[in-house]
């Protein structure tokens, strides 16, 4: 019998030894044999006999299953594959420009500048644009805009997504070229 401090994830709704109140279960053993149809309590005395728990692991079935194991060591394996899960994730780091429809020369070249070190560097752009008052009317500016940018950056990256309206901005996704 273990006493578990550390309980991760999906296995935090099993149920171990005295929580499980059914009348009869089906038992599997340890090495994954199925020893058939008892009742809780004889399953618990076999797990007791063995030193280890009763882990209801199918609740929905009808008896429920329950497997005697080691519930400590079966913790420990899952939060071991979770990390080893996370460790292997791509973390994808995204940067934002905004741009404006009325934006000056020297502003939109320096914001390219930092767009393309940006792509350079490996991360994703994303390029915004907020229109303000009658510029709503004039989108049509913002996106000539934005597909200007995105030529200024053909070199180093890639249009992901094309500017799209959304609401009162556009937006528009860049990546590296690969």
């Amino acid at each position: 019998m273990t006493e578990v401090l550390f309980i991760s994830g999906a296995a935090t709704d099993l149920m171990i030894n005295e929580e499980i109140r059914d009348k009869e279960v089906r038992l599997i053993d340890e090495d994954g044999t199925m020893l058939g149809i008892v009742t809780a309590r004889d399953a618990q005395k076999m797990a007791d006999g063995k030193n280890l728990d009763l882990v209801k692991i199918s609740p929905k079935a009808d008896p429920p299953v329950c497997k005697i194991m080691d519930y400590g060591k079966y913790m420990f394996e899952l939060a071991k594959k979770e990390k080893e899960a996370r460790k292997n994730q791509k973390v994808i780091n995204i940067k934002e420009v905004w741009l404006s429809p009325t934006i000056e020369t020297h502003d939109f070249e320096f914001k390219a500048k930092n767009a393309s070190r940006f792509l350079q560097d490996g991360y994703k752009l994303k390029v915004s644009m907020k229109l303000r008052g009658r510029q709503m009317s004039h989108s049509s500016i913002g996106m000539g805009v934005m597909r200007r940018f995105a030529e200024t950056l053909g070199q180093v990256g890639v249009m992901e997504r094309e500017p799209r309206l959304d609401g009162r901005n556009i937006i528009m996704y860049m990546n590296t070229l690969k």
